[in-house]
């Protein structure tokens, strides 16, 4: 893949199969993640009676979806107030649902938009947005598995299983970075 370019009104990049196979995998995997989250959400009378949908009150177990859905409200560990575990609960109840249809949204227009057998992309400036914030779950998803923190060096050594899912984060930080370029230009 080359970088991103802008044309106009259009967002530009040509993958290759084995980058458009990439992409959709791990897009495609981080929807299902979330898909399966929000089966969680409680069956409520209430929600079906008013459309208000509600989701789980607490957050997800697994460290890649918690990463995904963090906490709305952080409760403080050296002074947690009662009242504040039930504010976090609630909040995470009322806004999750609209999280996840946002995030599984993004993922659906990466997978409507990149072609199984590589090729041009030609995205709107709305679609290369929506494959940022995709693009950003990836990279957050990966680098929460891989454990990316600031002193990990660029490369690892062979024999490390993390090192060639770390060429893959380190080449959608880089897409990242291009697609950001091209939609700002």
């Amino acid at each position: 893949m080359k970088k991103w370019t802008r044309d106009g009104d259009l967002v530009l990049a040509r993958f290759d199969r084995q980058e458009a196979a990439v992409v959709r995998g791990l897009v495609s995997q981080i929807q299902d993640m979330l898909l399966a989250r929000a089966e969680e959400a409680p069956q409520d009378e209430l929600a079906e009676l008013t459309g208000i949908r509600t989701g789980p009150s607490t957050a997800p177990d697994d460290p890649i979806l918690s990463r995904l859905l963090p906490d709305f409200h952080r409760l403080d560990p050296d002074a947690p107030d009662p009242g504040d575990v039930d504010s976090a609960g609630a909040l995470r109840s009322l806004h999750e649902p609209e999280l996840l249809d946002l995030k599984t949204g993004v993922a659906g227009v990466v997978l409507d938009t990149c072609p199984p057998d590589g090729g041009t992309v030609r995205l709107s400036v709305e679609q290369a947005e929506a494959w940022l914030a995709a693009i950003n779950d990836v990279r957050l998803a990966l680098g929460t598995a891989l454990d990316v923190h600031d002193e990990m060096p660029d490369e690892l050594p062979p024999d490390d299983p993390r090192s060639p899912h770390l060429g893959v984060y380190h080449w959608l930080t880089w897409m990242q970075e291009t697609l950001i370029e091209a939609v700002s230009a």
